[in-house]
C-alpha cells in the first residue's frame, strides 16, 4: 500500500495535485488505516496515471471524469469534440499575435488598416511625428464613432494628400507643436488655413461636413479633445476668426 506521497511520485505528480484531485471528485479519496494514514493501492495509481494525461493533453478537468468513465465510442466522441475546441483556442490565439505583433508600430492600436496606410503616407510625404501621432490620435475617436464609415473617410484622406496645401498645413503645425510661440509661424499657419476653408466653400465641400460628422455633440468632444492636446490649437483658433472661420472639427464661415 502507497502512502500520498508514494502515490504521487509513481504517477509523475504532485502531493498537492492528488489532493486538488480529492478536492474535485476525480480520485477517490481512501478511508484512513488502523494508524491514522490513508494509503492507496495500485488502482489508485493508474487512475491518477490517466487523469494526468489527460490533462496534460489538454483535456479540461471538468471533462476528465466524463472521459475516464466513457465507452471507447463516447471517448472517441469526446477527444474530437475536444480537439475541435483546442483548434480554436489555437485560431485566436494566432489572431492575437498577429495583432500583437502589429501593435509594435504603435499605430495600429485601436485605428483600422486604412489609417495606418495613412499615417504611413503623411510619414513618406514629410510630415513631423508630432502631427502624425495627433492625427493618429484623432482616429481612434473617429473610428470608434463611425466605424464603418472609415475606408470612405480615409481614401478621401489620401486623394487629399495629392493638394500640396494639405501636405504644407501638416509640416506646419508638426513645427508649431514643438514652437508654438512663434509669432510669423502662427500667422502663417494660419493664413493658410483660412485660404483652405475659402477654397473648400466655393467648392461646395464645407456644407458636406454635417454629413460626415452628423453628431453635434461629438463635434464638441473632438474640439474639446484638440484644445487640450496641445496649446497651439487655441491661438490657432484664435486666429483663423480674425480671418473669418470659426470651429474646428467642423469649419464654418464666421456671421458678421
Amino acid at each position: 500500500m502507497l502512502t500520498i506521497g508514494r502515490l504521487a511520485s509513481y504517477a509523475g505528480v504532485t502531493i498537492r495535485a492528488v489532493r486538488h484531485y480529492h478536492q474535485i471528485g476525480l480520485l477517490a479519496e481512501p478511508e484512513r488505516d488502523a494508524s491514522g494514514y490513508r494509503t492507496y493501492d495500485a488502482t489508485a495509481v493508474v487512475r491518477l496515471v490517466r487523469i494526468r494525461t489527460l490533462a496534460e493533453a489538454g483535456v479540461p478537468l471538468a471533462r476528465v471524469r466524463e472521459l475516464l468513465d466513457a465507452d471507447p465510442e463516447a471517448f472517441a466522441a469526446a477527444t474530437t469534440g475536444i480537439d475541435q475546441q483546442l483548434r480554436a483556442q489555437i485560431r485566436a490565439l494566432q489572431e492575437h499575435r498577429r495583432r500583437i505583433a502589429r501593435l509594435s508600430g504603435g499605430d495600429t492600436l485601436a485605428v483600422p488598416r486604412e489609417v495606418v496606410d495613412y499615417l504611413d503616407r503623411l510619414r513618406a510625404a514629410g510630415v513631423p511625428p508630432v502631427a502624425v501621432e495627433a492625427e493618429r490620435d484623432v482616429w481612434i475617436l473617429m473610428a470608434a464613432r463611425w466605424p464603418d464609415a472609415i475606408p470612405a473617410m480615409m481614401a478621401d484622406k489620401v486623394a487629399q494628400l495629392d493638394n500640396p496645401q494639405v501636405v504644407q498645413l501638416y509640416r506646419l503645425v508638426g513645427r508649431l507643436a514643438e514652437n508654438w510661440q512663434d509669432e510669423e509661424l502662427l500667422r502663417e499657419t494660419a493664413d493658410l488655413m483660412a485660404e483652405m476653408f475659402a477654397q473648400a466653400e466655393a467648392n461646395g465641400e464645407l456644407e458636406l461636413q454635417d454629413e460626415v460628422t452628423p453628431d453635434p455633440a461629438f463635434v464638441r468632444l473632438m474640439d474639446s479633445f484638440a484644445d487640450a492636446a496641445h496649446p497651439v490649437v487655441g491661438r490657432l483658433r484664435t486666429l483663423v476668426a480674425d480671418r473669418g472661420w470659426t470651429g474646428w472639427t467642423v469649419v464654418q464661415k464666421r456671421r458678421s
